[in-house]
């Protein structure tokens, strides 16, 4: 990065970075600041330099008039010159200077800082930081600690700026006051490095230094996913004190993410409890409930979210508000209640995403045989942008497809993808167009490009596998290609549920009878129940199979897959 852009963006980082933790304070005039004709005559001399395009002049004559005055409006003024001659190294001298001509002068400290993380002298910054660290007074070193990985984080090698950072803060490890933003920047900058078990070490170092701190936990949440064994029990054990809302709802937010939905809804249900008016806690654990289907304690827990919220909500607020009123829209479609269903739709808040509002509104119409209507609904959307183009033609394709018109899906998203040939979520949604369709050929071209546009994306491994095993052919290659979706995610219950599929297809029904039940258990879904149904029907588990069918159609009436199976066997719910 050029010298000059990087000084751009270090400069911006900083106002924000020390901001709260040593504002700038107004240079105190200096008792011998009084000007006499002389030097006068230096300082005019050296803004006219400037002016006339001879900065370097200029700075050379201010840096003079700033060193007989001790003044520190002069020296800030001919690091000013200096950055403006475009040169960093006279610019550090000029910060020098004005340091070790005043050594309280913070300000001096912190462009010398700023200046050599631009001309990237990393080494030396460490020494800088650790100054201006020390200067701060100690109830705002904290504050000053947590900037530092904005303020390194231009910085092109990640691992060698955490090491630095990790010497300039030896003194605040040790410090009760300090070694909690200590260790947490240290592990924000191990993380960043791609050193994940050194940041680790650093949020349970920062943890262990001051249980209550928020910062360990919340650099441990973001480090869940790779230390779940270390990290969960000590986040765990911190949950049971008196934490804030915020930090609990990150939690819960973080165990969903993980597909640890017994953890989250635990999580949840103690933040309700504990704050029953933080509004945000109730939305989260309706959408956690809708999703597992339990659906008349999450109508519940959206109408108390809605209750709370204010007459005047923020732009965040109206989101969450459309989230829920289109949830319950979608609560009262399911149980057949339609007119319910309009009626929340009818209270969107006019910021509310055109795409979803339509989807809705066209799934609620088509449910009253309204079926013309409803793709007049997804016809008017008038995208503003690229991206909603985008999104209305995955609206229609997905509103085509689940009301068998897969033909009138196929061209929607042909058409899309002439503007972007390689966009994944086009791709993806093709591909299941096709499988509807049974345009296998044309399907597998596409998950195959798809594998390699993105190989570290699980699902077009798994809708290959499952399509062979569903259509009983290429077993093997069927396992193999599901096994790698497993790896890529291996929490994921609908890849579980295409993992028990290709087992049971292969002949392995006991061990796909484990797996299936795990998946179902994990996500209550009407696709996962028709095979578990199927597998514990063929091995003689016939009142069994009959439970988890009707449970399926409880979940999904209409999904394909389930019904027919269910025809398949005869079986009459």
């Amino acid at each position: 990065m050029k010298f000059w852009f990087r000084l751009a963006v270090l400069s911006s980082l900083a106002v924000g970075a020390w901001a709260q933790s040593s504002a700038p304070k107004a240079p105190a005039a200096h008792p011998s600041s009084a000007l006499d004709a002389a030097l006068f005559y230096q300082i005019l001399l050296g803004e006219l330099n400037t002016r006339q395009g001879s900065p370097g002049s200029g700075f050379s004559i201010m840096l003079d008039a700033a060193r007989k005055t001790r003044d520190p409006a002069l020296f800030q003024r001919s690091v000013d010159m200096a950055l403006q001659a475009r040169s960093g190294e006279a610019a550090l001298q000029a910060a020098q200077t004005w340091k070790r001509e005043i050594p309280s002068a913070t300000e001096a400290s912190r462009y010398v800082l700023q200046i050599l993380l631009a001309l990237n002298r990393i080494n030396d910054a460490g020494k800088a930081l650790a100054v201006s660290i020390n200067e701060l007074p100690q109830e705002e070193q904290a504050g000053g600690i947590a900037s530092i990985p904005r303020l390194f984080g231009v910085l092109k090698d990640k691992a060698q700026a955490a090491d630095v950072v990790e010497k300039a803060l030896a003194q605040a490890f040790t410090q009760k006051a300090t070694a909690a933003a200590a260790w947490t920047t240290l592990g924000r900058m191990r993380r960043e490095a791609g050193q994940l078990s050194r940041a680790v070490e650093a949020a349970s170092q920062g943890h262990a230094a001051d249980p209550k701190a928020t910062g360990p936990l919340v650099l441990a949440l973001s480090l869940l996913a790779n230390a779940n064994s270390v990290l969960k029990p000590m986040v765990d054990a911190a949950m049971k004190t008196d934490v804030t809302p915020e930090l609990r709802l990150a939690y819960a937010r973080t165990l969903i993410s993980l597909q640890l939905l017994p953890d989250a809804l635990t999580q949840l249900v103690q933040l309700n409890d504990k704050h029953p008016t933080f509004a945000e806690g109730w939305l989260i654990h309706a959408l956690v409930l809708q999703e597992n289907a339990q659906l008349p304690q999450a109508e519940k827990y959206f109408e108390e979210y809605l209750r709370l919220l204010d007459n005047s909500p923020t732009p965040e607020q109206q989101a969450g508000m459309a989230e829920a009123l289109m949830s319950l829209a979608q609560i009262a479609q399911k149980q057949g209640q339609l007119d319910r269903a309009h009626h929340w739709l009818s209270q969107m808040p006019s910021g509310a995403d055109p795409i979803k509002l339509a989807s809705r509104q066209a799934d609620v119409l088509a449910q009253q045989g309204r079926l013309d209507e409803a793709r007049q609904v997804l016809a008017q959307i008038k995208p503003i942008n690229a991206e909603q183009a985008l999104r209305k033609a995955l609206a229609q394709s997905f509103w085509f497809r689940e009301h068998r018109e897969a033909s009138a899906a196929y061209e929607v998203v042909q058409s899309a993808l002439e503007k972007q040939p390689n966009n994944i979520e086009l791709l993806t949604e093709l591909s299941l167009v096709c499988e509807k369709l049974k345009r296998f050929d044309e399907m597998e071209v596409l998950l195959r490009k798809l594998m390699t546009l993105a190989p570290q994306e699980p699902h077009a491994f798994n809708a290959l596998g499952y399509s062979l095993a569903d259509r009983n052919i290429r077993l093997d290659e069927a396992l193999q290609l599901i096994e790698q979706a497993v790896q890529l995610a291996p929490q994921d219950a609908y890849i579980q549920d295409s993992l028990g599929w290709v087992k049971f297809r292969r002949g392995e029904p006991s061990e796909a009878l484990e797996i299936l039940k795990a998946a179902y258990k994990a996500k209550p879904d009407a696709e996962i129940a028709a095979h578990l149904g199927e597998v514990l029907w063929v091995m003689g588990q016939e009142k069994e199979a009959g439970t988890v069918w009707r449970e399926g159609l409880l979940l999904k009436a209409d999904n394909e897959t389930l019904l027919e199976t269910l025809k398949r066997f005869n079986f009459k719910p």
